[in-house]
């Protein structure tokens, strides 16, 4: 009695896929690729228009709390101030003195700069001997440090006392109207600005040498050092395309030697 094989072999009959169907699973298996893509590309575009971003550190200013080959994550999801409609919905806070904030430099290019804020709108600011006081008070400041043996024309001493004072070391626009900002003695900060200036006190390019920060211009507060790399601020001089290559290969060869392992992970403060 011979076995009925019809059913074996039918099962091992493959029906052939029409051409059409396998174009058909082709572009939509693209397509699939496509959309995860650009969910992917307005995903990273919304969170480093909204939410953070990552910066390095290229000056010693805000030495020691930052160093030089710093790589910072930017929260840009905390100040309000910018007459947004959602600012009412969401977490935002004001900014308050002794924020170290990221953003755009006045002039020029307008780089991204990182210092640390002094003066608020409608403070008086003035410094005496090193010390800073802020609308006759003096300011706790244990971040600051100073190098005796560097010159300062204004870090003893702010704001200038007269014109003389003010073509020394200022950017030309500033020195035109810091006077204006003058009374008795103290420097006023205008509404909707910001007087900023650097940790490291005798090596900051600052508020005092260029004016104040216009709240338009804050993107966010630092808030975490992702990864150190041990650089100077002449790694960062050529900021250029083939010099941020450049450096971007050197610090890939010596990854391992220049990362500062310790500092990983280190919440800005």
């Amino acid at each position: 009695m011979e076995a009925d094989t019809s059913t074996a072999e039918s099962a091992n009959i493959s029906t052939p896929i029409p051409p059409r169907v396998r174009k058909l699973a082709k572009r939509s298996t693209f397509a699939e690729y496509a959309e995860s893509l650009l969910v992917t590309v307005l995903l990273a575009l919304f969170g480093t228009t909204f939410i953070v971003q990552a910066f390095k550190i290229p000056s010693q200013s805000m030495e020691p709390t930052l160093l030089v080959g710093d790589h910072l994550l930017v929260n840009k999801f905390i100040f309000e101030g910018n007459g947004a409609w959602y600012e009412k919905l969401l977490p935002y806070r004001a900014i308050r003195r002794g924020d170290i904030i990221v953003f755009k430099f006045p002039f020029d290019d307008h780089p991204h700069y990182v210092k640390r804020v002094i003066g608020l709108p409608g403070d008086r600011v003035r410094i005496i001997n090193q010390h800073v006081y802020v609308n006759g008070d003096p300011l706790s400041e244990p971040y600051v440090v100073h190098e005796p043996a560097y010159e300062d024309p204004f870090g003893d001493n702010f704001p200038p006392p007269n014109r003389y004072f003010v073509e020394i070391g200022l950017r030309p626009e500033w020195a035109e109207q810091i006077l204006s900002h003058v009374q008795r003695g103290e420097l006023v900060v205008p509404a909707d600005n910001y007087f900023v200036m650097g940790d490291n006190r005798d090596r900051s390019w600052d508020s005092r040498y260029w004016g104040f920060v216009d709240r338009r211009a804050i993107m966010g507060r630092p808030i975490m050092v992702y990864w150190s790399v041990d650089a100077t601020s002449q790694d960062y001089a050529d900021r250029g395309f083939l010099g941020s290559l450049r450096a971007i290969g050197q610090n890939v060869l010596h990854l391992p030697s220049r990362t500062r392992w310790h500092r990983m992970m280190h919440e800005v403060h």
